[in-house]
């Protein structure tokens, strides 16, 4: 029976994969006869520099760092690693336990433990070992995760398609917003995980009209002051919808501001210049130059040039001047990309 559970756990640990890292090959060398035994997948670096690429650009599971090394030291690596992966389990080792680094550095740069270097390595086993067994348990609650963020996504989006029934011009004026926006967010850099904010905001910009009633939504006269009213209270209906889901905290900004104006006369909270969300001021242009391209019932869509002008004359009242002239530099440049989305979601 022993047998056949280390056999298990033997396969169990063939997937996951393991770098070691130091400048002297008789302890990668020695590590691995202990690694193979275990059944891990490991490689052995010497090079420091050549491990931050290599963890750059592969998969790791798990790191085991030598701390003294040159040219740079092990909290140095684990430094530059942690600009672009935070979530690498590392293992840090020591000639000795009065050359580790002070309890503060391995806090701050998030190292899960280390230990001494021993001829038997005992303790770094076990220390492997528990952190497999972390790894695991963190991509088994990530999974879990997923599955409830697409559980509720699911829940939103069907919310979105009741919206859009009801309201043909609402019909994929989220989805050419959500698009619009990332374009916009690529032309400045944003981060992947930025990107899939504006993505996921646009599309639910607009959740809170289910809580505007239907004469008003779909009213084809002028609205009163206070059928207006009703319709403003849209962002903060759809904030207190998805609030009801931590997933959605962070693009809650986008569904809450994206009516605000840079000199502050916006609503809900009136907020002024750069104390708008970012990714908000993104998604108020990409919505505001979907609405004045579009067919509504009392007006034909606005030909380019006029909608030009409108941002030029808003640039730094109504929008963010440094993302308008971003935006208009788009429509001069490369309306190709603006073109496909409108054909897409026509």
């Amino acid at each position: 029976m022993r047998k056949r559970t280390q056999n298990s756990n033997t396969n169990e640990n063939n997937n996951y994969k393991i770098m070691i890292v130091d400048d002297e090959e008789g302890i990668i060398d020695s590590l691995s006869i202990f690694l193979k035994r275990s059944g891990y997948k490991f490689i052995g670096v010497t090079d420091p520099m050549e491990a931050i690429e290599k963890a750059k650009n592969e998969h790791f599971d798990l790191m085991i760092l030598d701390f003294i090394m040159t040219p740079i030291h092990g909290d140095q690596v684990v430094e530059e690693i942690r600009k672009f992966n935070k979530e690498l389990y590392i293992l840090l080792l020591t000639g000795h336990k009065d050359l580790a680094p002070p309890l503060e550095t391995i806090k701050k740069l998030d190292i899960q433990g280390y230990c001494e270097k021993s001829d038997k390595f005992d303790q770094l086993l076990l220390l492997i070992e528990s952190g497999i067994k972390s790894i695991a348990q963190m991509n088994e609650i990530k999974k879990i995760n997923k599955e409830l963020e697409n559980s509720y996504l699911e829940s939103i989006e069907t919310l979105r398609y009741t919206v859009e029934a009801k309201d043909t011009y609402t019909r994929g004026h989220s989805d050419r917003v959500s698009e619009f926006s990332v374009l916009i967010g690529k032309k400045v850099n944003l981060s992947e995980e930025e990107l899939r904010l504006l993505k996921i905001g646009g599309l639910f910009h607009d959740i809170g009209k289910i809580g505007v009633p239907d004469s008003i939504l779909l009213k084809e006269s002028k609205l009163t002051d206070d059928e207006y009213s009703e319709i403003k209270n849209h962002p903060s209906i759809g904030t207190h919808i998805l609030s009801t889901a931590s997933i959605f905290k962070d693009m809650i900004p986008i569904v809450k501001h994206h009516h605000e104006r840079y000199d502050g006369h916006g609503y809900p909270s009136q907020l002024q210049g750069k104390a708008i969300p970012y990714l908000a001021r993104i998604a108020a242009i990409a919505d505001s130059f979907d609405a004045m391209t579009s067919k509504r019932t009392y007006r034909d869509s606005l030909p380019l040039d006029t909608v030009m002008a409108e941002f030029e004359r808003c640039k730094g009242t109504q929008f963010d001047p440094e993302l308008t002239d971003i935006f208009l530099n788009i429509l001069r440049n490369d309306y190709d990309e603006i073109k496909t989305i409108q054909e897409k979601y026509k």
